[in-house]
């Protein structure tokens, strides 16, 4: 039998085993007949450990949960769902807003039109910040006594774009980190192996999002074909925002000045102006884009948030309590990411597997060679 543990086990016997959240345990019930009640013997599949473990701690799994795929053929040769024609490229996207001053909803909701192919929605967080793994403090580390930046630890980035205003704005508007960078564009390759054509990237204008959809068109290829559509009503519920100020974003001049591809032409549906200082839940929700007439994958690079804020009401599902909302979006690490997709003859939209797995990473503190190698 295969069991999927439900809850965190911390061995308390040096015969028992440890169990993260979603492990899968291997179980042989002819060998459970002296075990005492309530606790099976299994052997770890993430580990290969074997032990003693509570078994209330766990559900039965289907076993072809853990089935290894080796190989994949493909016999038909019709349309691939993630592509689009040549004459859809350049169809624009229109959207309509509605009263701004008190919610950032938009009309006219991915409107259903008579496109031939299918369409998806890949919705992603940001990489990995340099504020996640510095503290808020980052900036400081990093300036000398006349102001310059330099790069004080290796996960820093090498160098920040230039802007014309106060440096310190990028205190509250962080970029990546270097391993953040490594991340997306990772994100990138991935999807480009699973042969994903994404047809338009939005962005929230946090210089993170910006720069996390910048890495995955590298890695798609397609950085010098698909151009970045800065959307002001992507960034994050502003309550959120510690300085409980709107940050001094870099403006789309700044941006391609420091070589990000970005859609100069673009104009947002929901204006910079428009957001405000520690917004209510119900002035943050909902948010949604029009879509008319768009063919392939849209890709947009948002907050935790918007993972949550964005496929929901797609999808049909009421929006969340907002206490609910905050735990669910707590649990979002970076490059999380949710998939939906178009089923048009039932005209409504499905949340599925996105089309690569999850990218999971740990800590890794920093380190000194003189503390205990040298010195005592």
């Amino acid at each position: 039998q295969t069991l999927r543990a439900l809850f965190q086990y911390k061995p308390q016997n040096i015969d028992e085993l440890m169990i993260n959240t979603g492990d899968f345990i291997y179980v042989d019930p002819t060998q459970q007949s002296d075990v005492s009640e309530g606790w099976v013997i299994g052997t770890s599949h993430r580990t290969g450990c074997r032990g003693f473990l509570p078994e209330n701690y766990t559900e039965r799994a289907n076993e072809s949960d853990t089935w290894v795929k080796h190989r994949e053929y493909v016999f038909v040769t019709a349309l691939r769902f993630f592509t689009q024609t040549e004459n859809e490229r350049n169809v624009n996207l229109n959207g309509e807003v509605h009263n701004p001053s008190m919610s950032r909803r938009v009309t006219n909701v991915l409107s259903l039109q008579n496109t031939t192919l299918r369409r998806g929605v890949l919705v992603m967080r940001h990489g990995e910040r340099v504020d996640q793994v510095f503290g808020k403090s980052w900036l400081q580390q990093c300036l000398t006594a006349d102001g310059k930046y330099y790069r004080a630890d290796l996960n820093f980035p090498s160098t920040l774009p230039k802007r014309k205003d106060n440096m310190k704005h990028f205190e509250y508007d962080p970029p990546l980190s270097c391993c953040g960078i490594f991340q997306s564009r990772l994100i990138g390759e991935a999807l480009l192996d699973q042969e994903v054509t994404v047809s338009y990237v939005y962005s929230s204008p946090a210089l993170r999002c910006v720069q996390t959809a910048q890495h995955i068109l590298q890695g798609l290829k397609l950085d010098q074909k698909v151009k970045i559509r800065v959307e002001p009503g992507l960034f994050e519920w502003t309550k959120w925002e510690a300085s409980r100020v709107i940050p001094n974003f870099m403006t789309v001049t700044e941006l391609v000045e420091a070589s990000y591809k970005i859609d100069t032409s673009y104009r947002g549906n929901f204006p910079l102006s428009s957001l405000v200082p520690s917004e209510s839940y119900e002035e943050y929700l909902p948010y949604y884009f029009a879509f008319s007439g768009v063919s392939g994958v849209i890709l947009i690079v948002g907050h935790g948030s918007s993972l949550a804020s964005f496929t929901r009401p797609l999808i049909g599902l009421p929006a969340r309590d907002s206490s609910d909302f905050a735990q669910v979006v707590r649990k979002i690490p970076s490059l999380g990411m949710c998939f939906c997709e178009e089923l048009k003859e039932e005209n409504k939209w499905q949340m599925v597997n996105p089309p690569v797995k999850t990218l999971t990473h740990g800590a890794n503190a920093a380190f000194n060679w003189r503390n205990g190698i040298v010195e005592d």
